[in-house]
């Protein structure tokens, strides 16, 4: 049975005046929520997440389909905190670290740091703890000021009305985050682990422990979830994609839960955010083998001296190359791997770019399907 905190009242030092917590209950939520509606799309959210499954494993370095994932869902996580920037912005400043200073692109490669992060804490340790979502966080925020002790208030963009004011009492908000780690990481209840990682969702948002960076360290909770649960072998299923086009519906049914006690249709909704970003990544997933095998086939055949499955994989990991990487990953000297870049750029592999006098090699297939697949 979820134990109700007491409601707590707090002064809001700017205005002088009283603010009211919700209650916010500890999990497990005391409410039947395998309705028929739920568990319908539970099965087909499971269904379509192990058949992604299946054909992630079939990618012969996978290392190229996280790299791919990680930027976007990097990009389209932070773009939900109305951090923008584009593919061409990202992968030059991966490229041109020391001449290239865009401060949204860090923010999207702070939190594609903070998932990697987070997944080998996982990988070596089998849970998540609150250390751990503490360090994600930090490497988000990109400081340590970790859980609050201040009032906060969630407030409408356009407005300033005040839509949520969550826990403030530090005591209680320990009390609820020490509740959510149990549930991580020993469930009390018998609920599929998709429901589960909704509900987690949830319960972490409404906390809102941090003073920044709760949506984007609530959202890599979600992807360590499913590894925790051997429902994925890797961090490979983004969500915020969906959610940033479903923007006004995530943030209106989380209130509705808060408000209305309305558990059912925020859990369809995550549940087939699973069920279409799955789908929309086994497409993804199969058109970059199919690039890969049409280059390993053009490869081996006009540039059989150069190929190598080191070079292809290259090709691959990013739509963005540059001479040290192909030395790097071929353990050749700058002189050869330039050679082999101004090879494949005259067969038509590659395409030559500049910033400055320093040039940078494209894979415009790869390119073009990435920024293809994400628009629609």
């Amino acid at each position: 049975m979820a134990l109700t905190l007491r409601l707590l009242q707090e002064c809001d030092k700017s205005a002088n005046t009283p603010v009211m917590n919700n209650l916010l209950p500890e999990l497990p939520p005391a409410i039947d929520l395998e309705t028929k509606q739920i568990l319908k799309k539970t099965i087909t959210a499971n269904r379509k997440l192990a058949e992604l499954k299946g054909i992630i494993n079939t990618i012969p370095n996978a290392t190229i389909l996280i790299n791919t994932l990680y930027i976007q869902e990097a990009k389209d996580s932070s773009a939900i905190e109305n951090i923008i920037t584009t593919y061409d912005e990202i992968y030059k400043q991966n490229l041109f670290t020391d001449l290239i200073k865009n401060p949204a692109v860090k923010e999207v490669e702070n939190y594609a740091h903070a998932l990697k992060t987070g997944f080998q804490l996982i990988k070596q340790q089998g849970f998540l703890s609150l250390n751990h979502i503490c360090t994600i966080q930090q490497e988000i925020v990109q400081n340590k000021a970790g859980f609050r002790k201040q009032l906060i208030q969630l407030k409408n963009e356009q407005t300033g009305e005040i839509i949520y004011t969550p826990p403030q009492n530090p005591h209680i908000i320990n009390q609820l985050l020490n509740n959510l780690e149990q549930y991580i990481n020993v469930p009390n209840d018998e609920l599929d682990p998709l429901i589960r990682m909704a509900i987690i969702h949830y319960q972490f948002e409404s906390i809102h422990p941090f003073y920044d960076g709760n949506g984007r360290t609530g959202r890599i909770i979600n992807i360590l979830y499913l590894n925790l649960h051997q429902l994925l072998d890797l961090p490979a299923l983004y969500l915020s994609r969906y959610i940033t086009r479903n923007k006004a519906n995530y943030y209106r049914l989380l209130q509705e839960v808060r408000e209305k006690n309305n558990w059912e249709d925020w859990i369809y909704y995550m549940l087939d955010a699973v069920e279409q970003t799955s789908e929309q990544t086994i497409t993804l997933i199969l058109e970059i083998k199919t690039i890969m095998m049409d280059y390993k086939n053009r490869l081996r055949k006009a540039l059989p001296k150069i190929y190598s499955q080191d070079l292809l994989n290259n090709l691959f990991k990013h739509p963005y190359t540059k001479i040290a990487f192909i030395e790097e990953d071929l353990n050749i000297s700058r002189k050869t791997a330039t050679k082999y870049l101004d090879i494949l750029v005259e067969h038509g592999f590659l395409q030559k770019e500049k910033v400055w006098k320093t040039s940078y090699y494209i894979n415009q297939p790869l390119l073009n399907l990435i920024v293809s697949a994400f628009r629609k």
